[in-house]
């Protein structure tokens, strides 16, 4: 369920962004914001960051149980967030193309680590979150779509701003 939902996202963040050159994907609307190419950089790096912690989490012995968190919160832009310092986009010139497969390679990432790990686990271990604290396992694969959802609200906002130069 949380893969089909987690694609349609990630097609309407490619879809905003495929007609726009490279230049343009790679121009911060504002000294302080990041660029289009950024937003997509720090999906790429944060599913990368999940999967590995997720890995990691379910080699553990002593990982805790955790309630249920209402991760669907992930998508409202009131509630600022500030990225950690190993998710914050690269300031380097990025094409498209390599963005495209940087994010197919994290998505398969995810979805192996997924498809690989045992259902139960996913229900009885938990990793930290800054805003929601414990989160079990499984919630985080489909975080990682509300999270996405959240960013291509901030991907339109920052485009609307770099058409308006």
């Amino acid at each position: 369920m949380f893969k089909e939902e987690n694609e349609i996202i990630r097609q309407r963040i490619f879809k905003a962004v495929e007609e726009l050159s490279d230049e343009k994907l790679n121009k911060k609307p504002a000294e302080g914001k990041w660029s289009p190419m950024q937003i997509l950089d720090h999906l790429h790096l944060m599913e990368n960051v999940i999967a590995r912690n997720i890995s990691k989490e379910l080699d553990r012995g002593n990982s805790k149980k955790a309630m249920k968190k209402p991760i669907q919160l992930t998508v409202s832009r009131t509630i600022k967030v500030d990225a950690p310092s190993y998710t914050e986009p690269s300031e380097d010139f990025i094409t498209l193309v390599e963005m495209t497969e940087k994010l197919a390679s994290s998505r398969a990432n995810l979805n192996a680590v997924y498809d690989n790990a045992p259902k139960e686990l996913l229900k009885t271990k938990s990793m930290p979150h800054p805003v929601f604290g414990k989160v079990p396992l499984f919630q985080w694969f489909p975080f990682i779509g509300l999270h996405e959802k959240r960013h291509l609200k901030q991907l339109e906002n920052t485009l609307s701003e770099i058409n308006k130069q």
